[in-house]
């Protein structure tokens, strides 16, 4: 008697891969939760109310209390007509608004509309620096500290007493 032996068919071990997608996501939910992602803080400007009946608000300002602050197309700052470096500036704009009237100066900015962002944003430092040591000194002489060691309340006075007044458009052709 010939006895045939069936054979067994043999099944290839597979993987359970119903767990592999529940981790992959716990993973990607976690990763999410525990990052940070660093937004830019961008300028600090505070533009003026939208007026009642859409029509520009003129404000007088004497013409000594006005810097004249200039960036052409082809990228060349200059205040009052004098091309001047970002550092020049800085120090021009820290002179101008210590010589005049804190509330009431004003910082006339007219950029062309092919100025360069890096040219741009260099007046726009020099700017921020300039008052930013203006505050500095102040803070140093009212209350004896860094502008950095205020309360709020102390860094709001400052803020008050050394106000950034800025006009920014396009140059007249």
């Amino acid at each position: 008697m010939i006895s045939f032996r069936r054979r067994k068919r043999r099944r290839v071990p597979a993987l359970n891969t119903t767990a592999t997608a529940d981790i992959s996501f716990m993973l990607l939910v976690f990763f999410l939760v525990t990052t940070s992602i660093d937004s830019d803080k961008g300028l600090n400007r505070t533009l003026p109310p939208l007026s009642q009946d859409e029509t520009e608000q003129a404000i007088d300002v004497s013409e000594r209390n006005v810097l004249r602050i200039t960036i052409d197309d082809k990228d060349s700052l200059r205040c009052e007509g004098e091309q001047v470096t970002p550092d020049e500036l800085r120090e021009r704009i820290r002179s101008f608004v210590s010589t005049t009237e804190m509330e009431k100066h004003v910082l006339s900015i007219q950029v062309s509309r092919q100025t360069s962002y890096d040219a741009y944003f260099a007046m726009q430092n020099a700017i921020v620096a300039a008052y930013q040591s203006l505050r500095s000194e102040y803070a140093k002489q009212r209350f004896g500290l860094p502008l950095e060691q205020l309360t709020p309340e102390q860094r709001d006075s400052v803020i008050l007493h050394v106000p950034q007044r800025i006009s920014e458009g396009e140059p007249e052709e």
